[in-house]
């Protein structure tokens, strides 16, 4: 089965598995069987501390399948897969940052590769994760430039350079004293989500946790 018919798949059978992609009744969970029970679970969150946010939790390790899936979902226009990532990671913020934050958010797309992939996939993870807390995400960050995708950047001194400044606040009175859990897809070395706490604690936030679907090992 070549690419371009898998993606066609995707995007018209969203009843297929998220991870395997083999095709399921209607009505069934978006995770067959076989997948929920092999899924690369992180124990305890591999809760991790950053530059400046006090910690992230994620639900998964970014392997096999689910990285696969991940790749399927933000560059293959995969906007459906949102809804299960988003499950997995509302119940992974749920059992460890119940309580902590005040606004829910997310790590924006500077907005002219939102325009080219016509989606902001960490956006959308938010917005399910929301329906499934109950909590409205609020867009806190703004990303002010175009710079190269950090996983093309190489080592982590050179991810810090390549990020440094590239966001600021949306609306500065909204976050003051206002403890912020912010939502993206992966983390890896820590540096996106570290300069954007960094930008909400110098805007007048009171806190900065975060939250991934997947982490690097």
């Amino acid at each position: 089965m070549s690419k371009l018919t898998d993606r066609v798949l995707d995007l018209f059978y969203p009843t297929r598995c998220v991870l395997c992609r083999r095709f399921l009744p209607p009505g069934r969970p978006s995770i067959c069987p076989a997948c929920g029970a092999a899924l690369p679970r992180i124990e305890d969150g591999g809760r991790r501390k950053g530059d400046y946010f006090t910690e992230c939790v994620s639900a998964l390790w970014y392997e096999g399948n689910v990285k696969e899936a991940i790749h399927r979902y933000k560059f293959n226009g995969v906007q459906a897969y949102s809804r299960a990532f988003g499950e997995l990671l509302a119940a992974c913020i749920y059992e460890h940052l119940e309580g902590e934050y005040d606004i829910l958010s997310w790590v924006p797309l500077d907005p002219g590769r939102r325009r080219s992939r016509g989606y902001d996939q960490a956006e959308l993870l938010a917005r399910d994760v929301g329906r499934r807390l109950r909590r409205e995400p609020v867009r806190v960050l703004q990303k002010k430039r175009g710079i190269k995708p950090q996983s093309q950047t190489g080592a982590p001194e050179k991810r810090k350079a390549n990020i440094a400044g590239a966001y600021r606040a949306a609306d500065p009175e909204l976050i003051r004293d206002k403890k912020i859990l912010l939502i993206d897809d992966i983390v890896t070395t820590g540096s996106t989500l570290s300069e954007c706490a960094r930008t909400l604690l110098l805007a007048g936030a009171e806190d900065v946790r975060c939250a991934t679907l997947a982490s690097a090992k």
